[in-house]
């Protein structure tokens, strides 16, 4: 009896042993899969910091074409304003030309008046009623050259007078010529000057926001280095023969950022921010959606987007059943309106770890609901989850 005991401990505390290098490698190829996947992140975040320094050193490069094209701008509205000024100064001569032209017109005006309505009034024959008027013939020869005195001046002072007119016609139509010529100018070189400067605001807005997106990578790849700084020791512990730590290691989620899985196939029928009833903004005072709403065949699996514990899991009025996932630094994603639940509160989940299945969602048709939060308030979704 007392052989079969000891051989029973001997059983027992070899099973025990088992089981415990069992639980062991679970361990170690948990933390394995694990520090993988932190490798891959942190790679991936590595590869975004290198493009986003090579799209600060080429908008750098287009900051500097822009400075020189400003400059060139400014330069050239320098010079529009110099023509504004020899421009200006030519209107104002133009203008006293103009002026004087309209004085001279009036001035000789009325003795031209005079002098038409006296030519009017002799009539056609009016030069030769004037040498017939001569009554010494000798004085002939003299009465003619007169007459043709007076016939040469009135030719030349209707003509003067028409150049006079034709002369004001012509600095009227160049000082309106100039006068565009300038508003042109100036306009084109003002919009011009504005265009350079909006495009170089925008330019320096791209370089700062290229700036607060490094920070938040490297902010981002420091947690994740820490992590896997505690993995490889988890690991190195594990080699060595040592319990794994008490509170199981996991990975945080911020760094996922645009890298999570969709916990389900589908396409979004609701958005982030939309109301209940319709795609368009609601009249109905509903409130508006804290998360997103999948389109899936009913029965499809969901699953977890990244490892976490489970917070709650049962039903909850408005979201049907529903599965939140706690993970970490006031982290939750929410998987709502499924159909059953597979898992129970408290327990870990793996990334990609089912939590369920869809099921009907409170509009009718079959779908998954999914809020994520961040700091403990709702954030988009789409802007966690992986382009597709």
């Amino acid at each position: 009896m007392s052989g079969f005991g000891v051989r029973g401990l001997g059983f027992v505390s070899l099973l025990t042993l088992s089981v415990g290098l069992l639980a062991q490698q679970s361990d170690r190829a948990r933390t394995e899969a694990l520090a993988r996947r932190a490798t891959e992140r942190l790679q991936a975040l590595q590869r975004e910091a290198d493009r986003l320094a090579s799209d600060e050193r080429t908008l750098l490069g287009d900051l500097r074409k822009l400075e020189v094209e400003r400059q060139i701008r400014t330069e050239e509205f320098r010079a529009v304003d110099e023509q504004v000024q020899q421009v200006s100064a030519e209107i104002e001569t133009a203008g006293g030309r103009m002026s004087a032209l309209e004085a001279r017109d009036l001035a000789e005006r009325p003795g031209l008046t005079a002098r038409l309505v006296e030519m009017y009034k002799l009539g056609q024959g009016r030069y030769l009623r004037l040498l017939l008027s001569t009554a010494d013939l000798r004085r002939i020869g003299e009465a003619s050259r007169t007459v043709a005195a007076l016939a040469e001046l009135d030719r030349q002072r209707l003509a003067e007078h028409q150049r006079t007119l034709n002369d004001l016609k012509v600095t009227r139509a160049q000082l309106e010529s100039r006068r565009e010529q300038v508003a042109t100018l100036r306009a084109d070189a003002q919009a011009a000057r504005v265009a350079v400067e909006r495009a170089e605001q925008a330019k320096n807005e791209l370089i700062r926001d290229i700036d607060r997106r490094r920070d938040l990578n490297a902010q981002l790849a420091g947690e994740l280095a820490t992590t896997q700084q505690n993995l490889q020791g988890t690991l190195r512990n594990l080699a060595n023969g040592e319990a794994p730590a008490a509170e199981p290691l996991s990975l945080p989620l911020r760094p996922f950022r645009g890298d999570l899985p969709w916990p389900v196939a589908g396409s979004v029928r609701r958005r982030f921010g939309m109301t209940a009833g319709a795609r368009a903004l609601a009249s109905n005072g509903s409130a508006p959606s804290n998360g997103i709403e999948i389109a899936a065949a009913e029965g499809s699996k969901v699953e977890a987007i990244h490892d976490g514990i489970v917070a709650f899991a049962d039903t909850f009025a408005g979201y049907g059943n529903l599965v939140i996932l706690d993970h970490g630094s006031q982290a939750f994603s929410l998987y709502g309106n499924l159909l059953d639940i597979a898992v129970k509160r408290g327990v870990r989940v793996d990334r990609g770890e089912a939590v369920g299945t869809v099921g009907p969602s409170a509009l009718g048709p079959a779908g998954l609901y999914f809020e994520l939060r961040i700091d403990g308030q709702p954030a988009d979704p789409l802007q966690w989850l992986k382009k597709r």
